[in-house]
């Protein structure tokens, strides 16, 4: 983020779906989540059942058709951190639970040849930007015209006070209805667990 940009334009940037910000978002933040990944991978066993980088993309995919949809009140870069962390906290647990499984048990898995595990860029390819467009726009037709409309106020930045006038009912309940939206359309789509 560049100091001429204050946070709260780059999270409606981010909000409204540019590519630039999306991008300075992942180079700022991407560190913070994998870091978190590897402080709960602490068993060398589950590193390598699930690669970091696989949860940070699900963290950030998540986030990105969250934020799109409006349902993140974010003020500051340290809440943004903290946010991030805290889905990839949940993320984390999610897998090392799927893992534990009985059939899945990594427990049970023996070492892999680091010859076989070839070095992935760190970027998002040109299909992950995609594919995440193709997920917002899947997520926003799986929403209701009143749950579509509350998503789009959001993305252009208005508040929830400024949404229960334009739309009526309290700020509060606006910002619930929507929260149940995302997460109901969320697990239809199968990108997370509850975070």
């Amino acid at each position: 983020m560049t100091e001429t940009a204050p946070f709260e334009d780059f999270v409606k940037r981010v909000r409204a779906g540019d590519e630039d910000a999306a991008a300075e978002l992942v180079r700022q933040y991407e560190s913070a989540i994998r870091l978190e990944v590897r402080l709960r991978l602490r068993d060398p066993r589950l590193r390598r059942a699930f690669d970091s980088l696989d949860v940070c993309q699900s963290v950030l995919a998540s986030f990105f058709v969250r934020a799109a949809a409006g349902q993140f009140e974010l003020d500051s870069p340290d809440q943004l951190v903290r946010l991030l962390v805290g889905i990839t906290r949940n993320k984390v647990m999610a897998q090392i639970r799927r893992q534990q499984a009985d059939k899945r048990d990594h427990r049970r898995a023996e070492a892999l040849d680091p010859a076989v595990c070839p070095a992935v860029d760190a970027g998002p390819s040109p299909s992950q930007v995609v594919a995440g467009k193709e997920l917002l726009r899947e997520l926003r037709q799986r929403l209701t015209d009143e749950e579509r409309q509350l998503s789009e106020l959001r993305a252009q930045g208005l508040g929830w006070s400024e949404i229960a006038r334009t739309l009526g009912g309290t700020p509060d309940g606006r910002r619930v209805q929507l929260d149940r939206a995302v997460r109901r359309v969320s697990k239809e789509l199968g990108l997370d667990s509850p975070d």
